[in-house]
């Protein structure tokens, strides 16, 4: 795409969440809009956020951070009545086609999580918010 050194390509360099948004675009893939999160402690503040975009059919959300390397993607919110707030988090690293969902569950590439235990609290985080439909979403996050 032109946005890296020409030594990029082909080699095992990681990209982020930014550069996977330009991919998305790029591509032509589903619509991807950019978050950022200066602390980790923050995101207790965009779980409304993740739920509304969940809720009005949004995909993925990619999670990119800093002192924080362990990449992941979140599949869904919860939100309790108390202070309990859990992500559905994906690995996504994970390749092939399992033979079931219980199998990955097990495994540990997917499965809820705390958002206290989840995302380190000193951490800087991207997401990438995707979605197939740009004006439904955006609208939703307004």
């Amino acid at each position: 795409m032109g946005d890296k050194p020409p030594g990029f390509r082909g080699s095992r360099n990681w990209i982020g969440c930014v550069e996977a948004s330009l991919c998305l675009a790029h591509f032509g893939g589903p619509q991807g809009r950019l978050c950022h999160v200066p602390r980790g402690l923050g995101l207790w503040g965009e779980l409304e956020r993740f739920y509304s975009h969940f809720s009005e059919g949004g995909g993925p959300v990619m999670v990119g951070g800093d002192a924080d390397a362990q990449s992941k993607a979140l599949l869904g919110v919860c939100i309790g009545p108390g202070m309990e707030a859990y992500v559905l988090v994906l690995d996504p690293h994970y390749w092939g086609t399992p033979k079931s969902p219980s199998e990955l569950q097990t495994a540990g590439w997917v499965g809820w999580r705390e958002v206290s235990t989840a995302f380190d609290p000193n951490s800087f985080y991207n997401l990438c918010l995707t979605s197939c439909n740009s004006e439904k979403q955006q609208h939703a996050l307004d």
